[in-house]
């Protein structure tokens, strides 16, 4: 991937993490066509880097990771209009969710409707303590179109889903973390961005392929039948005898050295 330091969409390169910002602080970094095309260039870019371990995705400035769609491209959109930009963000969103590789949410304000659900499709969040996160389209009459409805109950369950869905209320970090939406919060005066670098650095060191395969079989194994889930774990688990990082890692264990994965 190129660093890209300007538009609305950001890119920093920090060892083997791409750090992509949404750069328009002016709108709480609202999203509309023009960043869903671009974030789904830069997953395509992510995918095929294979220097780049981890994607971690935040906003610019201290307000918003994201307030959501830009409410103002919507005024005047008709049904089918509606039903394609609903359609554009969830195909972005499953690209997000699909990519083999850690996706981190460094949520540095409030993450509300679409930004809620740019943070689902991530594999980890982390909110600074300050930060609310919740689904407030029901107040405008509208309701959640790129998968609140879907990935919502499928993480916090859905009694939670629909309490926070039905009435809009928004979540502070400590009760999305009690709830199990979140994996850490920021302290007040730490960095979230900081925190989900921590993280991602775990990532540089791990096999890619296997870190992909376990991935694969978590997210696709949540929606089969237990024993449909088990066999695909199966075949997850046996294409990694296949790899060189696979052979690597048993021969360092057998050896008491430390691995050397190359991603073959």
């Amino acid at each position: 991937m190129n660093p890209r330091s300007d538009g609305p969409l950001t890119v920093r390169l920090e060892e083997s993490t791409a750090i992509l910002t949404l750069n328009r602080p002016e709108q709480r970094n609202a999203l509309n066509r023009d960043v869903f095309l671009l974030l789904r260039e830069l997953i395509g870019e992510a995918e095929s880097d294979r220097a780049v371990r981890t994607l971690v995705l935040t906003g610019a400035g201290e307000r918003a990771f994201c307030a959501g769609a830009d409410i103002r491209a919507m005024q005047s959109i008709g049904v089918d209009a509606a039903r394609e930009w609903s359609l554009l963000g969830h195909s972005v969103l499953q690209a997000l969710e699909d990519l083999p590789k850690p996706v981190i949410a460094a949520i540095n304000g409030v993450a509300l409707g679409g930004g809620c659900e740019l943070a689902l499709a991530c594999d980890f969040r982390f909110m600074a303590e300050s930060a609310q996160i919740g689904q407030p389209e029901i107040k405008l009459g509208l309701m959640p179109g790129w998968g609140g409805t879907q990935r919502l109950p499928r993480i916090v369950g859905e009694a939670l889903a629909k309490d926070l869905v039905l009435t809009g209320r928004l979540m502070a970090a400590d009760e999305a973390r009690r709830a199990g939406l979140i994996n850490g919060i920021a302290e007040t005066g730490a960095s979230v961005l900081d925190l989900a670098l921590v993280y991602a650095r775990q990532f540089a060191a791990l096999p890619p392929l296997a870190v992909a395969a376990a991935k694969r079989a978590i997210d696709r194994g949540a929606d089969l039948p237990l024993s449909e889930a088990n066999t695909l774990e199966a075949e997850q688990f046996g294409r990694l005898f296949g790899t060189r990082d696979g052979t690597e890692g048993i021969a360092a264990f057998l050896e008491k050295r430390e691995a050397r994965f190359t991603g073959a």
